[in-house]
Parts: C-alpha cells; sequence; structure tokens
C-alpha cells in the first residue's frame, strides 16, 4: 500500500475531482463555459454585428447569459431541487451578477474606448472588447465559487424555518 505523500500528483489530482467538492467545481467550470460562451456570442452580435456601444451590448448580453448561468448551476453544479428561495439564492446571485456587470461593463467600456482610438477595424475593436470582459469574467470567478460552494447554495442539515415547498437550504442568515 502506498502512503499519501507516494501518490503521483495525477492520482491526487484525479482524487479531487472525483470527490464532490471537485465534481462541484467541474460543474461549475462547465457551467461557467456554457455562460461565456452565451455571453461572447451575444456581445459579438450586439457590438461586432449590429454597432450598438460597448456599454449596452454588454449590459444585454450579461443579463441574458445570467438566466442559464443561475439554473444549471443551482440545479446541476450543486444540486438543488425544487422551487428557489427569492431572498436566499435568486437575489443574491443576481446581486454577485451585477457585480460581475458593472465590472465587466467598466472593462469593456474602457477597452471600446481604448480600441476606438488606437484601432481602426471594427472586428479587432471587437475581439479586444471580448477580451477585456472574458478577462474581468476570469478575475472574479474563483470567488463566486467560493461564495456558491460556502454560502449560497450550500447544503446545511438544520431545516431552515420556511414553507416546505421552498428548497432554498442555503448557508444565508434567515
Amino acid at each position: 500500500m502506498t502512503t499519501p505523500d507516494a501518490r503521483t500528483r495525477t492520482e491526487r489530482v484525479k482524487d479531487r475531482a472525483r470527490s464532490p467538492e471537485g465534481q462541484k467545481m467541474i460543474k461549475y467550470t462547465l457551467v461557467s463555459v456554457i455562460s461565456v460562451t452565451v455571453y461572447e456570442i451575444g456581445l459579438f452580435i450586439l457590438y461586432g454585428l449590429v454597432h450598438w456601444d460597448a456599454r449596452p451590448a454588454n449590459i444585454v448580453a450579461c443579463s441574458v447569459a445570467t438566466v442559464p448561468s443561475y439554473y444549471l448551476n443551482r440545479t446541476w453544479a450543486w444540486g438543488k431541487s425544487g422551487r428557489s428561495h427569492f431572498w436566499k439564492e435568486v437575489a443574491p446571485f443576481w446581486v454577485l451578477a451585477f457585480i460581475g456587470l458593472a465590472f465587466s461593463t467598466w472593462c469593456a467600456d474602457f477597452a471600446g474606448s481604448w480600441a476606438e482610438d488606437h484601432i481602426s477595424s471594427h472586428p479587432l475593436q471587437t475581439l479586444v472588447v471580448m477580451g477585456a470582459a472574458l478577462g474581468s469574467f476570469g478575475v472574479l470567478w474563483l470567488g463566486k465559487f467560493v461564495f456558491f460552494n460556502k454560502v449560497l447554495f450550500a447544503h446545511l442539515p438544520e431545516t431552515l424555518e420556511d414553507n416546505p415547498a421552498l428548497d432554498g437550504r442555503t448557508g444565508l442568515p434567515t
């Protein structure tokens, strides 16, 4: 039998990926890939093809991508079922989404202004705006995982005093 220290790094990574926390991280990552894809397609259409300004294009694209992100994270990544609890799940999720929206909008607007001043090609300007917005979401990604896992979608053993139909067992104080 091997000691934990004798296991290879690959074996330790596989063990971590198979753990409940690892499974959540993998699913959260895949939900992020889906959400970012929806977001980037929306931003490309609105900024790149329709020629909206970076700010409104980013706001609409981010808002649209947040809806599948919430439902996929809640039901698939964290395995929650039943009706969502508005104050303990929906509202905090959207607050975080709007923090991300504000940060990504600032980044997209800054990048759009910079690109318009320094790049004459609209397709290249589009790539700069999309890259800046994507980078802003990357910065927020890990912090959101920790918050979702430890607070928002945490499964707590005690029963919360809600209607039984509201299966919102979260770590948020009541």
